[in-house]
Order: C-alpha cells, then structure tokens, then sequence
C-alpha cells in the first residue's frame, strides 16, 4: 500500500493512505542504512495482522527535505515574524530567505500582530525584493483569507520563532483548535516553545500544511560563503557588474551590490544582514576541521 506521512511522535509514524489512517514504525534497515522517514515522504507499508497498525516499508523519492523543521516534498516555506511581541527578528528572516533560495523553495513572508504595531516598513522592503508578504492578525482574523489563498493545492511549511503565532494563524485557518497557542513570557519577551512534533494538516485534497517545532536559532551552515550572495534575491542580478571575479562584496572596491546599494536598488538593511550571515559562515567555515 502507498500513503503519506502526516505526523511523527517519538518515531512513531502516522500514515494517509486513500482508505485510512493508519499508526506506523519504520523496518530496522532505515536506521541500518542512516535513513529517517520524513512528515511529507510518500511511503510504500504494509499493514500487521490485518490491523491498523503498519510497517514502513520503502520511502518514495523526494523532490526535497528540511533538517530543520524535518519535513519533505514541500512547495513553499511561509516565514512567519511578529510586528510586536515578539519584535521582528529580520536577521534570522533573512537566514531563513537565504536558505530557501538555496534549497530553491519559494519562500512567503507572513507578518503577524499587525494590531500591536504598524509593519509597512517591513513588507515594503520585502515586496521590492521581490517576496510574496503578507499582513495578518490571527486574533482578530485579518489576512487569513490571503493565507489560504497562497496555500491552496500545495504542501507548505509554516517556520519562525516560537511566539510569533504559527499556530494561531493555523487556528484561525481552520477556525478550531487544531494546535496548542503559546504564550510570551512577559519577562522576556521571547515565545515558550509550545509545538513539540512536526504534524501535516489537510485542508482540503491537494492542500497540506506543517505546524512544526519552534525554534530560537537556524543553521544555514550547508550554504558556502562563496554562495551566499547568489541566495540573496536582489544581489543576483549585480554579481556580475562586480570587477574582481570571487568578490565576497565586504571589503572590495568596484562591487555590484555596494554599488547597487548607492543607488536604491538593494536595501542597506539587506546588505548589512548579508554582511553578518557571511562572517558568520566564515567563522564556522574556519573551525570546520
């Protein structure tokens, strides 16, 4: 039989097959062989006595696969940041940009509590790179009809720090308590990590969505310094008006993109994160060994 991962618990797996859902273990030759079944991998299982119980058979193959959130076969990656409560985190934003653009996934930008502060700034500077974004407020339900929009007839992952509402915004798109809502600490600011396994959710046939674990940190550590600027959107395009071939566009004179920057067509803001994700890079690059 084929099915299709939708939840993972403790390596216990849950399978859609067109007849049934069915509670599932993977054979001992994955772990043999280093291989994990993914939440999104379409699988061959067999089932065990006539039960609902199966067994993982054969993994089918992938189009693509995250580390982290660990899932598979996906079309889009939705970054979710708050205007306020969390504030915006626009550097890990633009880690998490780069690394969509290196695993080449379209990336959607949602930016969410737009009822506590004011975020044109953000999605003007986003827009113009040339990312879909969107405003929303999952408590008071605006934008949730343009998140459903974006989602439909694909399989999407919802990613950003704990607290900036990825399970509200899930919440409100089915309008029922689908996942546990987090609450920020008042004390710090930061969002308690309340999502503690990757599940899919089926909205309509085609149309999935991942709630997955929030997390603090994203290792983009798989993108070469030398990469970097190609993950950047806008830079692309100025790579080549750079004089020196290899240009890392920090220290060099006569660079594309620092000249693009003079003249309005790549953001300082943009620029100056690039500059902190590349030295970043380079520091775990130099410790590799």
């Amino acid at each position: 039989m084929e099915g299709l991962i939708i939840g993972n618990i403790s390596n216990t797996y849950k399978i859609k097959s067109k007849q049934n859902i069915y509670e599932a273990y993977a054979r001992g030759k994955f772990k043999n062989d280093d291989i994990t079944p993914l939440v999104g991998d379409g699988v061959e299982f067999s089932l065990l006595d006539n039960s609902q119980q199966a067994v993982i058979e054969n993994i089918l193959p992938r189009k693509n696969s995250l580390k982290r959130p660990k899932v598979s076969n996906i079309d889009q990656i939705l970054f979710i940041v708050s205007a306020k409560h969390p504030k915006p985190d626009l550097l890990m934003l633009d880690k998490q940009l780069a690394y969509a653009e290196f695993l080449n996934i379209e990336p959607v930008i949602i930016i969410n509590k737009i009822d506590l502060a004011d975020c044109e700034q953000i999605k003007e500077l986003y827009t113009k790179v040339g990312y879909k974004t969107i405003i929303t407020s999952a408590k008071e339900k605006i934008g949730i009809g343009d998140v459903k929009q974006v989602l439909k007839n694909k399989t999407s992952v919802f990613s950003g720090n704990s607290g900036v509402g990825k399970s509200s915004i899930i919440n409100a798109i089915f309008d029922t308590n689908k996942t546990e809502e987090g609450e920020v600490s008042k004390k710090n600011k930061k969002g308690k990590n309340t999502t503690t396994d990757t599940k899919l959710y089926e909205i309509e046939e085609n149309t999935y969505i991942a709630d997955t674990p929030g997390f603090s940190s994203f290792e983009i550590t798989e993108i070469e310094t030398t990469n970097l600027a190609e993950c950047f959107r806008e830079f692309k395009p100025q790579i080549a008006n750079c004089e020196f071939v290899g240009c890392t566009h920090i220290k060099e004179e006569k660079c594309g993109i620092k000249n693009a920057i003079k003249e309005g067509k790549i953001s300082q803001e943009r620029y100056e994160n690039y500059c902190k994700i590349y030295e970043e890079l380079k520091d775990k690059e130099k410790h590799r060994w």
